[in-house]
């Protein structure tokens, strides 16, 4: 009578890596920065060195990396795609909220990993992470007989992972500085000049660069130095006065403004205007494509469709008029060319 032989399930392992935890505990650990506007990550290398670590480390092939990130309503940003395009990587994006949470990122990985435990497809996964949202991924892999190896990045002091997800995990490694220092560097930011110096600094900046100057996007838009905040001792609104405006009009400006005032209103957040101006910087760059990035350079005035998008999105985020505030105005074209510059490696002030 023939005996049926076992044949073993072929090992294969998979990497499941949730960007926010190690973007942040990296640029805390290694530059002292809380933000991702504070360094640029050679995301491309960094995958590479974790691929190569986990063949190390582990038996059997690597099915694929799934990299899960968050983004302003899903819309990808230029380094987001760079990795979408990346050989045996997965691109999975949640939402990024107004308060720079991540929404869903912790689903679409209990999802993925659960479902390739179902069908077998793995025998390992490594996981990348650190919240405790990630448990019942790693509970439910387990259920299938999969064994879940937790990676997490050296912390500051104490621990940057959940103590219950360290505990659940089959085994678990943390990445040291030294691994992860090559990968993440400060953002270039050349210093806002003062006002007799500007043109000098921002000419010896694209000199070394090889490129022609680039104004600062403080300096470009408002034609001048940025203003010294004044006291809210004596603090006035301040109301743009179009050229050839009426009477009528120019009173109607400064009641808005002055009604805000009254209400107790206060002017939206620079670093949220900022935001706003980016995430339209990157539509234009996707939409429009890198080769037509000349129809925007030098600036200083980005055309009208553009300068409409800015306003109507940032209004429709914070569901109030931007007409009283000039200055977070200003802000968001601060924001646009930010980007811009950014995508190309020129660096620019920041405002006060």
């Amino acid at each position: 009578m023939a005996t049926s032989e076992f044949v073993p399930q072929p090992a294969r392992y998979a990497i499941f890596v949730d960007a926010g935890y190690l973007y942040a505990a990296s640029g805390a650990l290694l530059l002292s920065c809380g933000s991702r506007r504070e360094y640029r990550v050679a995301a491309e290398k960094l995958i590479k060195a974790l691929t190569d670590h986990a063949d190390e480390q582990r038996r059997g092939e690597l099915l694929r990396v799934y990299w899960f990130d968050a983004a302003p309503k899903r819309q990808p940003t230029v380094d987001q795609r760079v990795i979408a395009n990346l050989p045996l990587v997965k691109l999975r994006l949640g939402n990024l909220n107004a308060q720079g949470q991540q929404k869903g990122v912790d689903a679409q990985l209990r999802a993925d990993l659960e479902a390739l435990a179902r069908h077998r497809a793995i025998t390992d996964a490594v996981l990348l992470a650190g919240d405790e949202d990630m448990l019942p991924a790693v509970e439910a892999a387990q259920r299938y007989g999969v064994r879940v190896h937790l990676w997490g990045v050296e912390p500051t002091h104490g621990s940057n992972q959940a103590e219950w997800l360290v505990w659940e995990s089959d085994t678990v490694e943390v990445l040291p500085a030294d691994f992860l220092r090559p990968y993440f560097t400060k953002a270039k930011l050349l210093p806002a000049p003062a006002p007799g110096t500007a043109a000098a600094v921002r000419d010896a900046a694209a000199a070394a660069k090889g490129t022609s100057p680039v104004p600062s996007p403080s300096q470009v838009f408002a034609g001048r130095p940025p203003a010294v905040k004044p006291t809210p001792a004596t603090a006035r609104t301040s109301v743009p006065v179009p050229a050839g405006a009426t009477p009528a009009t120019v009173a109607a400006s400064m009641n808005n403004a002055a009604a805000a005032a009254a209400d107790g209103k206060l002017g939206p957040e620079r670093d949220h205007m900022l935001e706003i101006g980016e995430h339209v910087a990157q539509k234009w760059i996707f939409e429009r494509g890198r080769d037509n990035i000349r129809d925007l350079l030098p600036g200083p005035i980005l055309p009208p469709v553009i300068d409409k998008e800015l306003l109507i999105e940032a209004e429709k985020d914070l569901g109030s008029s931007l007409r009283p505030y000039q200055e977070a105005r200003t802000w968001l074209r601060d924001g646009f060319w930010e980007r811009v510059y950014r995508e190309f490696g020129i660096g620019i002030g920041k405002s006060d």
